[in-house]
């Protein structure tokens, strides 16, 4: 089994070392950008080496990723739940702008939720992953891994110590990003205290990370 989280912990603690110092902020975004490519599909960086996303997906069932493990996961839940979170953080907290998702992706998914999933419950996760549609679950994720790279080549120095505005955070209550749910509606207070460094050291980076390393535990634990 890949354990994706292997050496990871020694490169978030460089980007923390580089990004805050204007001399090597650069580095920094670069080691970001590196960082970044190997939790999507290979099409968003276009490279011809397979990243540590490709690798999930390869000899994937469909069986397999619908699966809800003893976390009460799944692997789908999992990828859809680090996507919309980095929809969020990186479109209406980073760059200000609407999010990704919208209703007629939430339509070509065949969801009805619109948040990150913190607080569904077995049974709505077992809706979900039966319902939803793995193909486009796939070409979301790779919009918003795009997206993403796009918005990180523009941070520049001055934005690493900014925070959401109240009106972002707002925002993403609106978007639906967040639901009326003390498991869901925490998350706003929790982006809202962090600049863009802890956002980019924490969901763009370390989280999915932590999730992805789930996916290959659960795609481990029930390949048949």
């Amino acid at each position: 089994m890949i354990n994706v989280s292997k050496g990871w912990n020694e490169k978030q603690k460089k980007l923390n070392i580089l990004l805050p110092n204007q001399k090597t902020f650069e580095k920094g975004i670069f080691l970001l950008l590196e960082m970044h490519s190997l939790l999507h599909d290979k099409k968003v960086y276009k490279i011809n080496t397979k990243t540590f996303y490709d690798n999930l997906w390869e000899n994937m069932k469909d069986d397999t990723c619908r699966i809800i493990s003893n976390k009460e996961t799944s692997i789908l839940w999992n990828i859809w739940h680090i996507t919309r979170i980095e929809d969020i953080i990186s479109n209406i907290i980073i760059e200000n702008k609407e999010t990704i998702f919208n209703k007629e992706i939430q339509t070509k998914l065949n969801i009805k939720i619109k948040d990150t999933g913190n607080a569904m419950t077995y049974s709505e996760i077992e809706s979900f992953n039966k319902n939803i549609n793995i193909k486009e679950l796939k070409e979301y994720r790779i919009k918003v891994g795009k997206s993403t790279q796009k918005i990180i080549k523009t941070i520049e120095f001055s934005d690493i110590k900014r925070k959401a505005e109240k009106e972002q955070l707002e925002k993403i209550k609106q978007n639906g990003g967040v639901i009326d749910n003390p498991e869901s509606i925490w998350l706003l207070d929790f982006w809202g205290k962090k600049n863009i460094l802890g956002l980019i050291m924490m969901p763009i980076t370390r989280h999915q990370i932590v999730h992805l390393n789930d996916c290959f535990k659960i795609k481990q634990k029930y390949k048949k």
